[in-house]
């Protein structure tokens, strides 16, 4: 059995190394445009280019795209015409419902916050009459234990505390015996998917995953942090959910 490491706190470009290997396949979506109107008023107007490139409210940025189901795109920006910043979106093409995501960096350490924010915002899409519920802030997950590999060197356990928080440690890889308890957000787009989302405290990044908690057992995520030499990085990340469990509370609850 491997040992703990010994050399202190990983940074975020040494975890995340490697952490895409068992990701879904990425989608092209060139041609296809779609406008998604949020509950903020915020409108985005997506035209994409190619495989890699697309146009967003007459900004050009990279994305990468992943059919989390056949009707269900995950789609991030990881922007580079502004630093530091990700917008990650989830829409479906037969409800037409849709979710985003905004990640920021800040611009200094701020003691007792994490350094990666976030913003949340349900919408409807351009491409029919939106059908089911709204996309929002769920419970659903609160009590259950899951294991997630991501490759063959990335093995990580997940305990959902709360609305609030998640409590996190690594079983394989080069953060093994390191763990933490951070603020984490949970929101259900639709039957068995949850968009998972946290912001750690002891480094600087935040983290946006889909997890498909049906009969695929998948999920698909990204990163946006800061790297050891103080650089933003965005990264790409997914895999293999495994249950181990779960409880429920008989009378008073979790926040």
């Amino acid at each position: 059995m491997p040992e703990a490491p010994t050399d202190g706190w990983r940074t975020y470009d040494e975890f995340a190394a490697g952490i895409a290997t068992y990701r879904l396949p990425n989608a092209d979506l060139s041609g296809r445009e779609v406008t998604i109107t949020l509950d903020d008023g915020a409108v985005l107007t997506l035209s994409f280019k190619d495989a890699e490139h697309v146009v967003c409210n007459g900004v050009e940025d990279p994305y990468d795209a992943v059919a989390v189901r056949d009707d269900v795109f995950f789609v991030n920006l990881p922007f580079t015409s502004v630093d530091g910043e990700a917008l990650t979106l989830v829409h479906s093409t037969a409800t037409h419902r849709a979710l985003a995501v905004r990640s920021v960096i800040g611009a200094e350490d701020v003691e007792g916050v994490p350094r990666v924010s976030q913003r949340f915002s349900a919408g409807v899409t351009d491409g029919g009459t939106p059908t089911g519920d709204v996309p929002g802030p769920s419970r659903d997950l609160i009590g259950k234990r899951n294991v997630y590999r991501y490759s063959p060197d990335h093995l990580y356990e997940h305990v959902y505390l709360s609305s609030e928080r998640y409590a996190w440690q690594c079983l394989e890889g080069v953060q093994r015996g390191h763990g933490d308890t951070d603020l984490s957000t949970v929101w259900k787009f639709q039957d068995g998917l949850y968009l998972f989302c946290f912001r750690e405290f002891r480094i600087a990044v935040a983290s946006v995953w889909l997890h498909d908690l049906g009969y695929a057992l998948r999920t698909t995520g990204v990163f946006l942090g800061l790297t050891g030499d103080g650089r933003s990085e965005h990264s790409r990340a997914g895999g293999h959910v495994y249950p181990l469990g779960s409880v429920s509370y008989p009378d008073a609850q979790p926040v």
